[in-house]
């Protein structure tokens, strides 16, 4: 006698239902691997693009020094302890100058978002001060501040603050409103509105904005330490190009090259992370 299995249309429902996440995390996890694989081959392309150029075309490290001379200058540097102590003196300018200028950042978006008058006043200033070159503002910071830390913090908030004053505030006026009707509804306050729907809402625009910063921040610490500084890879870049030692330049540069392209990384996940709940390509 055969056994007929019968399907009974609800626990088939289910049972797919149940399917799907473990389906979906292996097609993220088969995606990520992808991406991981191309952004690889990129970079070792790049590299070997960059020292064949360097080889059989410069034949000049005074212009233009291969990787493999940068590689071996960064090592030495790194035995040394002048590369690590002079990253640590940039990331404390950059670590500080991000956190002051994001959070001011957020606050005067979150205010210019709420209260329109608040915007009416700033626009101008935001407008205008964003597009002007914050480099020529570094020279007066610099003497107003000194050559101290105090000064390259100063340029990197002013470099930081503007990008997350304007994803801050782009965010927030984006909530949807039909879930701030929904709030209202059910009789939520300004606050707990402002708390629960209208910031989560905004958060991937903000981690957005923290992208955009760390690249104007990672500027204006080498800008701040070209102007006065007494260490710094800043200070590294101006001392070696002062005398054509290309290879310790490039150390200075693809250092913080890699430290932009960790810090995105990092925000990036932070981003997808608050954003599980959107439909992200």
């Amino acid at each position: 006698m055969s056994v007929t299995q019968v399907n009974i249309p609800g626990i088939v429902a289910e049972e797919e239902a149940a399917e799907r996440p473990a389906v979906r995390r292996k097609i993220d996890r088969s995606e990520r691997t992808r991406r991981i694989v191309r952004s690889a081959v990129s970079l070792v392309v790049g590299v070997l693009l960059w020292e064949a150029i360097a080889r059989l075309v410069v034949h000049n490290d005074a212009f233009l020094a291969a990787p493999s001379a940068v590689a071996k200058r960064g090592w030495e540097m790194i035995l040394n302890g002048e590369l690590l102590s002079n990253t640590w003196v940039s990331m404390q300018e950059l670590i500080y100058g991000f956190i002051i200028g994001a959070i001011a950042g957020i606050a005067i978006g979150a205010a210019m978002a709420t209260w329109k008058s608040v915007s009416d006043y700033l626009e101008p200033w935001i407008a205008g001060l964003y597009a002007a070159p914050m480099i020529a503002f570094a020279p007066v910071v610099i003497i107003w501040f000194g050559v101290g830390i105090a000064s390259k913090v100063a340029v990197v908030i002013m470099m930081v603050v503007f990008p997350m004053i304007i994803n801050t505030q782009a965010g927030l006026e984006s909530t949807d409103r039909r879930l701030l009707t929904v709030a209202r509804a059910f009789c939520a306050s300004g606050p707990r509105i402002f708390r629960t729907v209208s910031i989560p809402s905004a958060a991937p625009f903000i981690v957005a904005g923290m992208r955009l910063a760390v690249g104007r921040g990672l500027v204006g610490v080498v800008v701040g330490e070209l102007f006065g500084s007494r260490a710094g890879l800043g200070n590294i870049i101006t001392t070696a190009s002062s005398v054509f030692d290309m290879p310790t330049l490039f150390v200075a540069v693809v250092t913080l090259a890699i430290t932009g392209v960790v810090l995105t990384y990092l925000l990036r996940a932070v981003e997808m992370r608050l954003a599980a709940w959107r439909e992200v390509a």
